[in-house]
């Protein structure tokens, strides 16, 4: 099996894409040059040529023109550019590649490569099915606009079967053209061809469950750095990661 990890990579988070990088090598990814951990930039997509979505900028908000809502970050819709990235940058004819994409908010917990070893090589993707309603129209993070969608939070955490011949159907142009709340919903699936993921790989902060040990923190309203987010649940353990990484 060929494994890559993915972070999405936010200017204004990028203290938070330390800590996800940081705490994933912590936890017994040494070698990330080996491994192929890489953050997932808008800009580097449309160098690339392939992402071409129009945006624009309301305020301090980010908007998607396709969708006519919010981003709240820059990875939004190119997070499902991931399987296309696979392809380019491994080589050609190699089977059996799987990828995970994650938000930058996150803090890894355990070692990644148990994640791996859950996959199901009869889905195309797995996912934690979250059932995450939150208020429309309220703000989160730095004042970012909240939405909601099908399928909320299901995406920020991805582990991407490249090779099955599912994933054919998500193409650049798909995620260039398609609303993101499409994309989000994973339309080019059958729901039978989306896995599920235990409730500890996409922990929810405020909002899950209790888990009696996360294996992924998801500070999806704000990270600890961010007013009003202080004192959340893992705040201590992400503020102590952010300070290993800036030690090391």
């Amino acid at each position: 099996m060929e494994r890559s990890v993915w972070i999405g990579w936010e200017p204004r988070e990028a203290s938070a894409f330390a800590v996800a990088r940081h705490s994933i090598m912590a936890n017994g990814i040494r070698h990330p040059s080996a491994y192929h951990i890489r953050g997932v930039l808008l800009s580097d997509l449309r160098r690339r040529e392939l992402y071409w979505r129009p945006h624009s900028q309301r305020g301090h908000q980010l908007w998607d023109d396709i969708s006519d809502a919010p981003m709240a970050t820059e990875f939004a819709c190119s997070r499902f550019l991931v399987p296309a990235l696979v392809k380019l940058d491994s080589h050609p004819g190699y089977g059996n590649r799987w990828a995970v994409f994650m938000d930058c908010d996150m803090l890894v917990r355990t070692d990644i490569n148990r994640l791996f070893d859950a996959a199901d090589p009869s889905k195309a993707v797995m996912v934690v099915k979250h059932n995450h309603r939150p208020e429309d129209g309220s703000i989160k993070m730095d004042g970012q606009i909240q939405t909601r969608y099908s399928r909320k939070n299901w995406s920020s955490v991805c582990l991407f079967n490249v090779d099955h011949p599912a994933n054919e159907a998500l193409t650049v142009d798909l995620v260039n053209t398609v609303p993101g709340r499409d994309l989000h919903a994973f339309c080019w699936l059958d729901d039978d061809l989306i896995g599920e993921l235990g409730p500890e790989w996409n922990y929810l902060v405020g909002h899950s469950k209790a888990v009696e040990s996360p294996a992924i923190v998801h500070f999806t309203d704000g990270i600890p750095h961010m007013k009003g987010y202080e004192d959340c649940e893992y705040a201590e353990e992400w503020r102590r990661a952010l300070d290993d990484w800036a030690m090391r």
